[in-house]
C-alpha cells in the first residue's frame, strides 16, 4: 500500500472526546466490575490535527500515511505510581483515532498502568530507544521488524504498549533490551504485563484490533494492531 490515508471531514477537527458520566468504569464482558472506581480527576483526551513539522523524526516524503492522514491523541493515563498523569500524546491513524480514544478511556478506568506516553519523536525517531524509555508509543514510519514491508506503525494503525513489561521475543527466545528480558516469563504479574484474554487484549478486542501475543513462534507481546500483525 503506498497511498496516503486522511480522515473523514469529521475527524479533520480538532475535538474534544469527553468520557461518559458514571460513578464506576463499566466491566468487560465475563469480567466483574473493577473493585476501584476512576480517579476524580476523570479520563479526558483531545483529537489533534498533526503537521510534518511535528513529525521530523518518524514521517518523511514516501511513508503510506501523510500528516493529513494522522491524529495526535492528547489524554489522561493512569501511571505505574498508581496515579493519573496529564498530556499523554499518542500519534495514530485519523481514521482510528476515536475508537482509540475509547480504548484507553477504558485502561484508564480499569487502572492498567502505563509508564510512559509520547511520540517516538521524543527518541528522534528510534524504536529501540523508546523501547529501552519503557515509552507507549504508535506512529513510526518504518518497516515491520525483520522485513522489507511497511510496519502496521508506518499508517499509524499499531500500538506498542509498555513495551519492556510486554517485550518482543524472537522465536529462538531472544530479547533485544537486557533490562526486560525477565518479563519474558508471563506468569509473571507485574504492574502492566498484558495476558491472554485480560482486561487490555479485551480493550483493544472491540475495535477489531489484534493482540501479537498471539502470534505463532515470533511474540510480540506490547503490539495491538488494527490487521493483527
Amino acid at each position: 500500500m503506498t497511498g496516503c490515508g486522511r480522515g473523514s471531514s469529521e475527524s479533520d477537527k480538532t475535538h474534544q472526546a469527553t468520557p461518559p458520566t458514571a460513578t464506576s468504569p463499566g466491566a468487560l464482558p465475563g469480567e466483574p466490575s473493577p473493585t476501584t472506581s476512576p480517579s476524580p480527576q476523570g479520563f479526558q483526551a483531545q483529537i489533534k490535527k498533526v503537521t510534518a513539522a511535528d513529525l521530523r523524526y518518524s514521517w518523511r516524503k514516501g511513508c503510506p500515511v501523510a500528516p493529513s492522514g494522522l491524529r495526535m491523541i492528547e489524554m489522561t493515563y493512569w501511571g505505574m505510581d498508581d496515579k493519573p498523569h496529564a498530556g499523554g500524546r499518542l500519534v495514530v491513524n485519523a481514521k482510528q483515532a476515536d475508537e482509540l480514544v475509547s480504548v484507553f478511556r477504558r485502561l484508564y478506568d480499569v487502572r492498567y498502568p502505563i509508564a510512559r506516553m509520547e511520540p517516538v519523536d521524543a527518541y528522534k525517531g528510534s524504536d529501540f530507544d523508546s523501547i529501552e524509555a519503557n515509552n507507549t508509543s504508535a506512529f513510526n514510519c518504518r518497516s515491520a521488524t525483520g522485513s522489507g514491508n511497511w510496519s502496521q506503525h508506518a499508517y499509524g494503525l499499531a500500538i506498542d504498549i509498555n513495551p519492556c513489561e510486554n517485550p518482543y521475543v524472537s522465536a529462538s527466545g531472544g530479547v533485544a533490551h537486557k533490562d526486560c528480558v525477565k518479563y519474558k516469563n508471563r506468569s509473571r504479574r507485574d504492574p502492566g504485563v498484558i495476558h491472554d484474554g485480560d482486561r487490555v487484549v479485551k480493550a483493544f478486542a472491540r475495535i477489531g484490533w489484534g493482540w501479537g501475543g498471539d502470534w505463532s513462534g515470533v511474540k510480540d507481546y506490547q503490539h495491538f494492531s488494527s490487521s493483527g500483525r
